[in-house]
């Protein structure tokens, strides 16, 4: 399970097919250099988007790749 805590950066080179849904939220500058190291939670709090539930639309999509 991702938690809110891991930056961008880790997460797209584990999961690089989770960039849709980042983009989807409103996250569009996912190659940015200072994007690489922004948690998740950070960048849900400066985009405006409820991390909580960004949290459970990626876990589901990572979850839904798994099986």
């Amino acid at each position: 399970m991702i938690t809110q805590d891991i930056t961008i950066g880790e997460l797209l080179r584990s999961y690089p097919d989770v960039a849709p849904v980042l983009m989807g939220a409103g996250m569009h500058c996912l190659g940015c250099p200072s994007a690489q190291a922004e948690s998740i939670g950070d960048a849900a709090l400066v985009h405006g988007i409820d991390a909580d539930e960004l949290m459970a639309e990626i876990n589901k999509f990572i979850e839904s790749k798994a099986e």
